[in-house]
């Protein structure tokens, strides 16, 4: 290229913009309520939605407990004919984008639809069409197997299924990273808006794999609590008696705007995205990384996106899935990055309430921690009875607490050694 037509990107300071992000609605089903407010009520007052497996029987598995999605009522959402082509974590994920989108209070007026994407995370999909789809092949053929079956089954179309919804014609994707895919869609739609590429995003996560094959693959791995006679005290993140996490089910969305965007048709914002950070353990396929290593980078690289020093943040809303290594590595983690400041720091884990919701685990953490902001509570962590004493911080311990919250991180951390933290804080015009 000559002079005269050459570009300096290092001299074009437009380039180096960061657009604001806020979240103007959310959405959540959940094993303790199937929105916002069931959900939020129950987890501050310490309710657990674990309880024995109702969906198969387990009398054969090592875990027969499980944290169910109970009295979920697709019909709200969806027609009889459609709901019955839709696998249940899709039937999950239109829930919850609708109760976010009639939360926001979007309109058709208010939206150029290709300024408007969707982002949605899930580990597994649909394992439950999967499952019964392949048994009809085995036992009645192929020309018995649905003809929706593909389109029940693959992870994109929650994503593919909204933008139809709501005529969304801008980005349009899924992410899988296991269980920080929730917290990746919504970072990845936050740099979509951040950089200018849209204005308007639905993201979160959906996951429903309380199956068979799905517990019994994590009961071979035992990976899951087997504490069948106390469904409620299984899940027990960083108590010295924690045996494994509990399978969890559910879906949490969120509209995230551009601020211009939302500040124009006057929206309500409940909070700010600040600051993502990624890392991956390169270590191991299930276990995380010595001394929460990837967990380390993923946290500060979050500080430094955000602009944030140690001292500020308020509020931890952790992975915690009551995993003996996975809560280690954690506590290690936040106090290699706060140092001393790691004591002062409130820690809770949604995960003692709800299980562990995989995919979608993530996404529902970050609407907890979000409701935290705006009201000023931390919800308990619940079961913690017998302290660990290389598990040492503040983890809100089973009754809930008022706490001022300007700045808080959400820690999600998957299979395959993928870390994501996002930082979130109180929104200030």
């Amino acid at each position: 290229m000559n002079g005269s037509t050459s570009f300096d990107f290092a001299q074009d300071k437009s380039l180096t913009i960061k657009r604001r992000v806020v979240v103007t609605g959310i959405g959540v089903v959940s094993p303790i309520g199937n929105s916002v407010e069931e959900f939020w009520s129950n987890l501050k007052e310490g309710v657990s939605g674990i309880d024995k497996l109702t969906r198969f029987d387990a009398s054969e598995f090592s875990t027969k407990i499980a944290a169910e999605v109970k009295n979920f009522d697709p019909l709200k959402y969806i027609d009889k004919k459609e709901s019955r082509r839709l696998d249940l974590t899709e039937q999950y994920a239109i829930a919850t984008s609708q109760q976010a989108f009639d939360d926001a209070n979007l309109g058709s007026d208010s939206l150029d639809p290709e300024r408007a994407g969707v982002v949605v995370g899930s580990g597994i999909g649909g394992i439950d069409t999967f499952e019964k789809q392949h048994a009809i092949l085995l036992q009645q053929g192929p020309n018995r197997v649905s003809p929706f079956f593909i389109p029940m089954m693959i992870i994109d179309m929650s994503a593919g299924l909204i933008s139809i919804r709501f005529n969304f014609k801008g980005p349009n994707y899924a992410t899988v990273s296991a269980c920080a895919s929730g917290s990746h869609a919504i970072a990845d739609a936050f740099r979509i808006i951040q950089r200018g590429d849209a204005e308007v995003m639905i993201t979160g996560g959906s996951e429903a794999t309380i199956t068979p094959a799905s517990m019994a693959g994590f009961c071979s791995a035992r990976a899951m609590s087997t504490r069948n006679d106390e469904p409620q005290k299984a899940s027990r993140p960083f108590d010295k008696q924690r045996d494994g996490f509990v399978m969890g089910e559910g879906a949490g969305m969120m509209i995230l705007e551009s601020l211009e965007h939302a500040q124009k048709r006057g929206a309500k914002i409940y909070a700010e995205i600040i600051g993502v950070g990624m890392s991956a353990d390169a270590y191991h396929i299930t276990a995380p990384a010595p001394g929460g290593e990837g967990a380390i980078r993923s946290m500060k690289l979050t500080l430094k996106d955000a602009d944030l020093s140690p001292e500020s943040v308020d509020y931890i809303n952790s992975h915690g899935t009551s995993t003996d290594l996975g809560d280690l590595t954690e506590c290690q983690a936040i106090k290699a990055v706060f140092g001393e400041q790691a004591y002062k720091i409130p820690v809770n884990s949604t995960k003692s309430m709800i299980g562990h919701l995989l995919g979608a685990a993530g996404a529902v953490e970050l609407v907890a921690t979000i409701k935290s902001i705006e009201e000023g509570i931390l919800h308990p962590t619940v079961n913690y009875e017998f302290p660990d004493p290389k598990c040492d911080l503040d983890f809100v311990s089973n009754q809930k607490r008022k706490a001022n919250i300007n700045t808080a991180l959400s820690n999600s951390f998957g299979f395959g050694g993928h870390n994501i933290t996002i930082a979130v804080k109180k929104f200030v015009p």
